[in-house]
């Protein structure tokens, strides 16, 4: 099995394009854990139990062990995961990532601006955090309906050129699926021919 880098990259270079690939994913680590793990601070609300869990080299190391811990998430992630093909991922990037991640903002500007009007005063907060419920179990509902792909009928077949090489149909769906079909090749050739063929 070839990986289409390893054909073109050797030595070095190969050394250096995996050095960049691993710098990355520390840079996202590093990012992930400012914006989403609370960057230096204690983790866990150790900082209540303990005073000086803030304090001194704690914030460093805090910061680190939380890198690794998104770095070890990548490795488990890619080392037991299967490699999806670019197609899938750019699919799933279009198709469910940018929606949802421009809901997100659309809803969280949404109850900036109630807080801020007071509309979650008394009883309407058990509302509109029902209603948030219900609009959120019917995406996860949409979310895993399968889309509908478009049957465009059977392929055209072009039939063989004289003497060409038998080349096997390609599948309907335009994608191969599990093991290919096996060639058939003609057996009625005659003797005469193959002796001119190896002649």
């Amino acid at each position: 099995m070839v990986g289409g880098f390893h054909t073109e990259y050797s030595s070095l270079k190969f050394a250096l394009f995996f050095l960049a690939e691993y710098i990355n994913m520390a840079t996202v680590s590093a990012l992930a854990t400012t914006l989403f793990l609370g960057g230096w601070h204690a983790p866990f609300w150790i900082d209540q139990v303990w005073a000086g869990a803030n304090e001194g080299y704690w914030p460093v190391l805090w910061f680190f062990g939380k890198v690794l811990f998104f770095i070890f998430v990548f490795i488990w992630l890619r080392g037991s995961l299967p490699r999806l093909r670019y197609d899938q991922f750019m699919a799933f990037g279009w198709k469910r990532l940018i929606p949802i991640s421009l809901g997100w903002i659309v809803v969280v500007a949404t109850f900036k601006v109630a807080r801020s009007e007071g509309v979650f005063d008394g009883n309407n907060q058990t509302f509109w955090l029902v209603a948030a419920g219900l609009l959120l179990a019917v995406f996860v509902l949409r979310w895993l309906i399968p889309e509908k792909q478009a049957d465009d009928g059977p392929a055209p077949v072009n039939p063989p050129r004289a003497g060409g090489f038998p080349v096997p149909e390609m599948p309907a769906s335009g994608a191969v699926r599990g093991a290919a079909a096996p060639l058939v090749f003609r057996t009625d050739v005659h003797t005469s021919d193959a002796g001119v063929r190896n002649g």
